[in-house]
């Protein structure tokens, strides 16, 4: 848990009947050597030591935060989709060949051997690509590649990189029993697959009791020639027999992973031009990147749908009953290494969101720190800011990101020995 999300926790419907505890810290969870099972005990020993009733054990985040919840929900008793569907989605590989079973609108894709000198794509995969671990999140170590040369490349740091979180994912991987396509893979495979093009698109949804339900769709818009997000952007501005064909996809596949008592978000793109949706990848929990945007819409963060699913109560949102007509996450990012300055304080950014009506900031790096050492970050990029902007329309939520980013005043210099050019490379694209 972190300040911008207890905020959001406590603006559920019946907060005042929650008690929220953090379980493990942030920085705990997203350092450079991840071990579950020290995580596992860490984690027991806080449950084992609260003097309270447990009622519910839940998270927001991707690995290992999504894996841990199963193996503690049986321990404690509480309410959690099986450790076996979080794994469907979290591996990629796996949850390619679950979705092929049941729907068409998946990338040509294929493993990748990682142990051969020179390494080739998967046959019948053609470039341009995508090419990425088994397990990665927030697009670490994933690149696009447009050649053999650059695929090659691609691989060679993929390489040095994924036992990072490869490791520990076979930890987990040892805790299930695995299907004989899945027992030779583990979790240190690479996956290649075709890129897809056209719009992104997000969609948030929830399984209770055996219903799948979809209660959003978002448009995710990149940086322009970027693969990296500008800012998603709710509700989606697609038609809505291209939105009812989403639902039908996440539907399907959500129910061929086996997912239960759980939230989901799923991401796709979609091509105007050929009518085609293909599936990008399931995350196994919703998103709390989009917590503030149903918030301003719909009137309930998303945060709901989780809490009420753990607990056993109905987790329907609201529709349509925020305060705004939309709302968006921008991503303030530098597409170069660099130094924070002039890093705003907390009473400074409180002053723009008072200013600046349905606006909120959450700054990322400390005053002084070098942005290539902050956490979950893509291959490309830098997060600087998240700016939440809510309006009437989406000139409204663009005048209040320029104005909120003017105020900040947020900029970087140039490492200590690194030319003054690349000071100016370190602006926001």
């Amino acid at each position: 848990m972190d300040d911008a999300n207890r905020t959001t926790l406590e603006a559920v419907p019946d907060a005042a009947r929650y008690r929220f505890h953090p379980l493990l810290a942030p920085e705990e969870l997203q350092g450079d050597e991840i071990s579950v099972p020290a995580l596992l005990d860490r984690a027991r020993g806080v449950l084992d030591s609260f003097d309270g009733r447990i009622d519910a054990v839940v998270g927001y985040w991707d690995f290992p935060v999504s894996t841990m919840i199963p193996l503690l929900a049986e321990q404690y008793g509480t309410r959690s989709t099986s450790l076996d569907s979080v794994v469907k989605c979290e591996h990629k590989y796996w949850s390619r060949l679950e979705q092929q079973q049941v729907v068409d609108e998946v990338p040509r894709f294929g493993p990748v051997d990682l142990d051969t000198a020179r390494p080739e794509p998967p046959a019948g995969v053609r470039f341009p690509m995508w090419v990425k671990p088994a397990l990665s999140y927030s697009s670490e170590l994933a690149y696009g590649v447009a050649d053999l040369e650059e695929f090659r490349a691609a691989v060679d740091k993929i390489r040095e990189g994924i036992t990072r979180l490869g490791k520990p994912f076979e930890y987990v991987l040892d805790q299930i029993e695995l299907p004989e396509e899945m027992a030779r893979v583990g979790g240190m495979v690479c996956l290649a697959e075709e890129r897809l093009t056209g719009l992104q698109v997000a969609v948030e949804g929830y399984v209770h009791q055996g219903a799948v339900t979809v209660y959003g769709v978002l448009d995710s818009i990149n940086y322009p020639e970027t693969s990296s997000f500008l800012r998603h952007q709710y509700p989606s501005r697609l038609p809505e027999p291209v939105q009812e064909r989403l639902a039908e996809v996440s539907r399907r596949v959500v129910r061929q992973i086996g997912m239960e008592a759980a939230t989901f978000s799923i991401e796709f793109f979609y091509d105007p031009g050929k009518g085609e949706i293909k599936l990008l990848e399931i995350n196994p929990r919703h998103s709390q990147s989009h917590a503030e945007l149903f918030d301003y819409v719909d009137g309930v963060p998303n945060h709901h749908c989780m809490l009420a699913l753990a607990l056993g109560r109905d987790p329907a949102l609201p529709h349509r009953a925020g305060p705004y007509l939309c709302a968006a996450k921008w991503y303030h990012r530098w597409f170069t290494d660099g130094v924070a300055r002039q890093v705003p304080s907390d009473e400074e950014v409180a002053r723009v969101e008072e200013e600046i009506p349905g606006v909120r900031i959450d700054v990322v790096p400390d005053e002084g720190q070098r942005l290539r050492n902050l956490a979950q970050q893509d291959s490309y990029s830098y997060e600087i800011a998240h700016i939440f902007t809510a309006g009437e329309d989406e000139t409204h939520l663009r005048e209040k990101y320029d104005r909120a980013i003017a105020a900040l005043g947020l900029h970087a210099t140039a490492p200590a020995g690194t030319a003054s050019s690349d000071a100016d490379a370190a602006r926001p694209a």
